[in-house]
């Protein structure tokens, strides 16, 4: 495996900052004062495509027209009513309806917990085969992520993966590079030949689970995209969605590919919507495939302050943008 590049240091407060992220964002209070703000729904938009769908779809539109594939998420989470996860759902099948209408080259992502995972396993089962089932009669027919999400959900979202699989050959899911299981999970995913979207991890996770370090993190991640990428793992037709924004990472499997033989176009990188878009464009220049991950809706504020966890800079990012704007106006 090719070690990546020495990257810029980070700064010293950066991990304090993410804790301090990720625990806002599971504050339903602040929660819901922050959505109906306007001042913060300006800071948020960077991130997020809009609160409709007709909004995301003309975002993704705009992402085709550079050669950019994505994926829709309906934003939501944890929800404690069956109505809710009803909801949802029917929001994803209007959100496949667009798609295919549109022609847009875009599939989907979910999270089970706004299918309604906390009210059961076979409520988020229900909900999940009801949008399975109707994007298997779409034209074409749009794949559809299974979003990870905090350890605790990873069995029971692992578990319905397989499950649903077994019966829907457009389905994949998401693994995690800093948990110390996920190496296991990766291996009995390739046994099925599901290529998974690996990416680092977006939620607070203790030492007893989970890499504490970036370093051991960013080794995870690359001894994981070497195992997706390898001849075996392609004998078998997986085909990997490698999710970073870390150009060292990028860089890294980069080189593997190329000293694998493996074509630009047997993989994927993803990127979040708003976050490098240079680098987006650069490797599609390049040839990479890239897709995009393009969130909207409503319930935009525990997914704005992750992304504020994950990259601290974006947060002086959006200050700039909000003051540049107050002096416009």
């Amino acid at each position: 495996m090719h070690q990546p590049p020495t990257a810029a240091p980070s700064s010293p407060l950066a991990p304090y900052l993410r804790k301090a992220f990720l625990f806002l964002s599971s504050s339903p209070r602040l929660g819901r004062a922050v959505t109906d703000s306007r001042l913060a729904w300006r800071g948020a938009r960077r991130f997020v495509a809009g609160q409709t769908v007709e909004q995301a779809i003309a975002v993704v539109r705009e992402l085709n027209n550079q050669g950019l594939t994505a994926s829709l998420d309906h934003l939501g989470e944890n929800i404690s009513r069956l109505e809710d996860a009803r909801q949802t759902a029917d929001a994803y099948l209007l959100a496949i309806d667009q798609i295919c209408a549109s022609g847009v080259r875009s599939g989907v992502s979910l999270k089970l917990t706004a299918l309604g995972m906390d009210l059961g396993p076979e409520v988020a089962e229900e909900q999940l085969r009801r949008i399975l089932a109707a994007a298997a009669k779409s034209q074409p027919v749009p794949f559809v992520r299974i979003d990870m999400e905090g350890s605790a959900y990873t069995e029971p979202t692992l578990a319905l993966f397989h499950r649903v699989h077994a019966d829907f050959a457009r389905v994949g899911v998401v693994v995690q590079a800093y948990l110390y299981r996920t190496a296991g999970d990766v291996e009995r995913l390739v046994a099925e030949g599901s290529g998974p979207r690996l990416c680092k991890g977006a939620y607070l996770e203790g030492p007893e689970v989970a890499w504490p370090r970036k370093e051991d993190v960013d080794a995870s991640y690359l001894r994981l995209a070497g195992r997706l990428l390898s001849p075996a793992s392609r004998d078998r037709g997986v085909y990997p969605a490698l999710a970073t924004h870390d150009p060292a990472i990028i860089e890294a499997v980069k080189q593997l590919a190329s000293k694998l033989g493996i074509s630009r176009d047997a993989f994927e990188f993803q990127m979040l919507y708003g976050i490098r878009r240079d680098l987006q464009l650069a490797l599609v220049k390049e040839g990479y495939r890239v897709r995009v991950y393009v969130p909207y809706g409503r319930q935009w504020y525990p997914y704005f302050m992750r992304r504020l966890a994950e990259r601290p800079e974006n947060l002086a990012f959006v200050l700039r943008s909000l003051f540049s704007e107050s002096r416009r106006t």
